[in-house]
């Protein structure tokens, strides 16, 4: 077998371990799922109430009920209890800039003569000095990133969870589909009941713990995916 050969069967390999890995086809272990900061405070807090977070009662058959929202006619209807609805506005920007530099200098000299040879002797011209060696070194170097990312966006989210304390836990999503591009946004966090507006509206920043996901699929995401490793591989070794 050539070398030619062996290199396209690898590259014919590498190829298709990258259309499984596309489809889904690759075998992936299951991580453990990771308890996330927002899991821990819900556990913490919800540790010694009841396992509800709302009152549970058998229906009546009455027409009548109490936890309706229109009962109380003086009754706040912005979103205090489990499975009440408010918007959430999203509105984060992050920026971090790095900026670094080194400079060094380094120079040594160095001569070598001989002033005698069997016997005093003096040499002159070309053989005065019969070695001689000089050298400089600097290196000058500098180095800056800068990141920035920003969203903002809209959505609707669910009160999971009411803490002892009168917390909302809100966790919402997103899904928007355009020109076969898939974006899933997920917002998770904590609210006060005074963050909430009279538009039964809450800003990102004020909520605590929050977590957004933001998550795509489609040519763009294909596009920009780094290829598999065993492919960039061959792609370093391969003259075309």
């Amino acid at each position: 077998m050539t070398a030619l050969q062996l290199i396209t069967r690898l590259l014919a390999a590498a190829l298709t371990l990258q259309v499984a890995a596309q489809a889904g086809l690759r075998l992936k272990l299951k991580p453990e799922p990771v308890e996330s900061q927002l899991d821990r405070y819900i556990r913490e807090a919800m540790g010694h109430s009841s396992p509800s977070g709302r009152d549970e009662t058998a229906p009546t058959g009455s027409l009548w009920s109490p936890a309706a929202s229109l009962t109380d006619a003086s009754r706040d209807l912005r979103a205090s209890r489990v499975d009440d609805i408010l918007t959430v506005v999203v509105s984060e920007r992050a920026s971090a800039t790095s900026k670094g530099s080194v400079k060094t200098s380094r120079s040594s000299d160095a001569k070598g003569s001989v002033s005698s040879i069997l016997g005093p002797t003096k040499l002159k011209g070309p053989l005065a000095d019969l070695a001689s060696a000089s050298s400089n070194q600097s290196l000058d170097g500098q180095g800056a990133t800068t990141r920035e990312s920003t969203l903002t966006t809209t959505l609707s989210a669910r009160v999971t969870h009411v803490l002892p304390n009168g917390y909302l836990v809100v966790e919402g999503s997103k899904d928007t589909m355009v020109n076969s591009e898939r974006q899933t946004v997920i917002v998770r966090g904590v609210a006060r009941p005074s963050d909430v507006s009279t538009g039964n509206q809450v800003r990102s920043d004020r909520l605590a713990q929050l977590e957004v996901r933001i998550n795509g699929k489609g040519v763009v995401n294909d596009a920009v995916r780094r290829p598999f490793i065993l492919y960039r591989i061959l792609l370093g070794l391969l003259p075309f």
